[in-house]
């Protein structure tokens, strides 16, 4: 029996070699991973069509001393001490008639700032590279593949995304051809070129690792493996069409240099930042006025929301557009002019990238139910200092709470006129103490509940009533306020 088994994968072997030989003499159509060889790529004709149009990008920025510098300031205190002391000049001191008090003069010294990269988007002169590139710059140098060297103007820079445009002086250049990002797929092979460390026109390759990646408010990165190193910011992130898909803006790295992960920003975001920038040599945001926050599923579920999705919305700006429409603290924004909310950073990309002056309508879920606000979009400004927490008042009124709230470690009194004017609510319940359960879930005291699960609470009596209305063995969710911020928290049952 043995040597029958043993025949039979002699037998067995040899078929597979006749198979294998039949294959490679061509009679028989190659494997999957024969062919998956086959078709690695080769990035050589791809480098030589799109390499003319990357540039390398050196900055300098321009130091203003007084004369003589630090050195020569401490120059004359010494000679000032020999001449107090010795009474003659110190050593290798030139002699000079009587000191005059006469004001040292600026010296401008030229340094150079950085090295990065960049790629020509029209053939009359406009680069696009990285904000952080040309950050602080006082001369911008853009060097050609050919060797040419431009003095370049900035036109203008975006930090929020990243993405700056300048122009040389030149005509008749190659340009990139702009790539559909929304056809990229994961695993996809990609290039870049630029400068790393400083050595031009470097080639680099890899793949696709993950799309809409989150590691901004404005964008949501292309992750890749290709090797990106300090030099690369600014450089063409390339598909295997010759288009440019991306520029590659950040790495993760705990060295300083390429660990294997690297982002570069969409080409479709940073082309309508660029189309801004050229047209008015900056960027215009749309802004609703809203701090927002992400909704956790505990939440989700326990005010019968679902799932988690959409921005809870923690506080609203005073005479913003987001209060002229009605949005209030503990909203859950769902939608934006009929687009889905997924995740809270979805909110300010797409408020972000609409025109100020639009009007436009937002889909909040309050209290158990939907409904739709319509807000006219106002323009972002610079962040403001947040306002200070509403001091407590004296005198307050008593404390007091039913045997329910008492159960979950809650002692409370209705709010002052006072308090709901300073607080713009219409009411709400003060905590006075937090203890066991209550305590457990985050609150403390001077936080105000405004809602218990979908009812809403002004008075020390709604919150009674609707504490007797909740299920004991379900936890139960509370929105409250703490300071200027509305968030929600879950008391759970004691088991």
């Amino acid at each position: 029996m043995l040597l029958k088994v043993e025949g039979r994968k002699l037998r067995s072997c040899l078929l597979a070699s006749a198979l294998v030989l039949t294959a490679a003499g061509g009679l028989l159509p190659p494997t999957g991973a024969q062919a998956q060889t086959r078709t690695l790529p080769d990035f050589t004709d791809l480098v030589d069509q799109v390499g003319p149009a990357v540039v390398n990008i050196r900055t300098v920025e321009k130091v203003t001393q007084r004369g003589g510098g630090a050195n020569g300031e401490m120059d004359e205190e010494m000679q000032e001490f020999f001449r107090r002391f010795f009474g003659q000049p110190a050593p290798g001191t030139p002699r000079q008639g009587p000191r005059q008090n006469r004001p040292q003069e600026p010296q401008e010294e030229s340094r150079p700032r950085g090295v990065g990269s960049g790629f020509i988007l029209s053939p009359d002169g406009f680069v696009m590279t990285n904000a952080h590139v040309v950050e602080d710059a006082s001369e911008v140098l853009v060097t050609l593949p050919d060797k040419r060297e431009f003095k370049a103007k900035i036109i203008g820079a975006d930090k929020r995304t990243d993405v700056a445009v300048v122009k040389i002086d030149a005509t008749g250049l190659p340009a990139l051809k702009v790539g559909d990002v929304s056809k990229l797929r994961v695993g996809e092979w990609v290039m870049a070129i630029g400068s790393p460390f400083g050595l031009e026109n470097t080639v680099t390759a890899g793949i696709v690792s993950a799309k809409q990646r989150d590691t901004g408010d404005y964008l949501p990165f292309i992750q890749t493996d290709v090797a990106i190193n300090p030099g690369n910011s600014g450089g063409p992130l390339i598909n295997m069409r010759g288009e440019v898909v991306g520029i590659n803006s950040q790495i993760y790295s705990r060295s300083g240099g390429f660990m294997g992960i690297s982002f570069s920003i969409p080409i479709d975001e940073a082309i309508r930042v660029s189309e801004q920038l050229r047209a008015t040599g900056r960027v215009s945001r749309g802004r609703i006025g809203v701090s927002i926050d992400q909704v956790t599923k505990d939440v989700a579920e326990s005010i019968g929301l679902g799932k988690a999705q959409g921005a809870l919305v923690r506080s609203v700006e005073a005479g913003s557009p987001g209060e002229k429409a009605g949005v209030e603290a503990g909203d859950i924004i769902t939608k934006f002019d009929g687009k889905a909310i997924e995740n809270s950073r979805d909110l300010p990309r797409l408020v972000g990238n609409t025109k100020p002056g639009t009007k436009s309508t937002i889909t909040v879920y309050r209290r158990g139910a939907f409904r739709d606000l319509n807000v006219t979009i106002a323009e972002i400004e610079p962040d403001k200092p947040a306002r200070p927490a509403v001091e407590r008042e004296e005198p307050a009124p008593k404390s007091s709470a039913s045997a329910a709230a008492k159960s979950l470690g809650l002692s409370v009194s209705d709010l002052t006129e006072a308090q709901k004017k300073a607080l713009k609510v219409r009411g709400g319940v003060k905590i006075d103490a937090a203890t066991d359960a209550a305590a457990r879930a985050g609150l403390r005291e001077g936080d105000v509940i405004l809602a218990l699960g979908n009812a809403e609470v002004t008075s020390v009596k709604e919150l009674d009533a609707a504490l007797g209305k909740a299920d004991k063995a379900k936890p139960v969710s509370v929105l409250f306020r703490r300071g200027e911020w509305a968030q929600y928290a879950l008391i759970r049952p004691a088991r």
